[in-house]
Parts: structure tokens; sequence; C-alpha cells
């Protein structure tokens, strides 16, 4: 009987330490543990790429921003370099104009008619052509005198026009793109000593 015992127990002891021969391991046993872990550093790495990605992508909008904002600057620069170098042109040619505009101010006569008939088409044609560039006269004469535009160099004491009308201009003056090149030479009007003396009485 003891024999017989022994063989139950052996094969007792097969259910739990091994699998009978022509039997397949169960499922579970089949299956790599680590196996489950595997997704993890794949999405971690997906992530990773992905942050990467935006980074590059910030970085190229960053280099495009930077580069617009230095064509813009070396634009205006060569706006600015082009402007200073037609305006120190225009200064120079502003004396010329001035003899232009005294010549034909002078009292006609019947000998020089014709001479002033060219001179005025000389002078159209210059003015015409620094317009182009950016010129303009300074209206002055009726205008309220601004010391921004217009330099006094005498005043006249008159009752007919209120204090501080520019009544003359003894020389032009221009603007160029906006900014004041040459302020006009101008006389304006003051009122008469005896108004002074009311208002000081008063």
């Amino acid at each position: 009987m003891a024999p017989h015992s022994d063989r139950e127990k052996d094969k007792k002891g097969k259910g739990w330490l091994g699998n009978p021969p022509g039997e397949e391991a169960p499922a579970e046993a089949a299956s790599d543990p680590e196996e489950g872990s595997s997704a993890a550093p794949g999405s971690e790495q997906i992530q990773r790429l992905l942050a990467e990605k935006q980074e590059l992508m910030d970085t190229l909008v960053r280099r495009q921003a930077d580069f617009e904002n230095f064509r813009k600057r070396v634009e205006r620069d060569r706006d600015q370099d082009r402007h200073r170098a037609v305006e120190s042109l225009i200064e120079h040619i502003l004396p010329a104009l001035d003899a232009f505009e005294r010549a034909l101010a002078a009292k006609d006569d019947s000998a020089g008619a014709e001479y002033r008939k060219g001179f005025e088409l000389i002078r159209r044609q210059l003015s015409d052509a620094l317009a182009k560039q950016g010129l303009k006269r300074i209206e002055s004469v009726g205008t309220e005198f601004n010391p921004h535009f217009h330099h006094a160099i005498e005043r006249v004491e008159t009752s007919e026009y209120p204090e501080g009308v520019v009544v003359g201009e003894l020389q032009t003056g221009y603007m160029f793109h906006d900014r004041v090149l040459r302020p006009a030479m101008v006389r304006v009007t003051t009122a008469p000593e005896s108004a002074h003396a009311l208002k000081r009485d008063n």
C-alpha cells in the first residue's frame, strides 16, 4: 500500500510542481511580465518629440519676426540716408533759387521783359524739380507769426493788422519732408507805441 500512496503523492505534486507531458502551459504563464510596461516609455518619447517640435516652431516664429524688424530698420535707415543726401543738395541749391526770386522781384522795364520770362521759366522748373524731392515752400505773409517756421528780423508798427502777423517776407522758408529746412525771414506787426502806453496806463 505504501508504494501506491507514494505514486499518488508524486502525481499530486506534479499538479503544482510542473505540467504533465503533452499539456500546454497556461496562457498567463507564457506572457512576458515586461510587455505591459513598454507603452509608458513610448508615450513619453512622443511627448518629448512634440515638445521639441513646438520649441522649434516657436524659435522659427521668433527668427521670422527678428528678420522682419531688421528688414524694416534697414529700409528706414536707407530712406533716411537718401533724405539726408537730397537735403544737403537742396541746401546748396537754395541760394540760386533765392537769386531767381530777387531777380524776379525787380521792377519791370521794357528791355528786361524777355529776360524776366526766361528767369520765371527757369525758376518754375527748378522749384518743380525740388518739390518732387519733398521740398515745400512755407507760406508766411498774412499768417500768424510762428517761431517754428518764421524768423522775425524786423517789427513793423501798425494798427492795420493785429499784433504778431507776418506782413512781409525777406527770404522764403522751406520744409523738407515735414521738417523745417530753413525758416522764413519775415517782418512781423507790432502795436504802435501809443497803444502800448495806453495798455500800461490801464
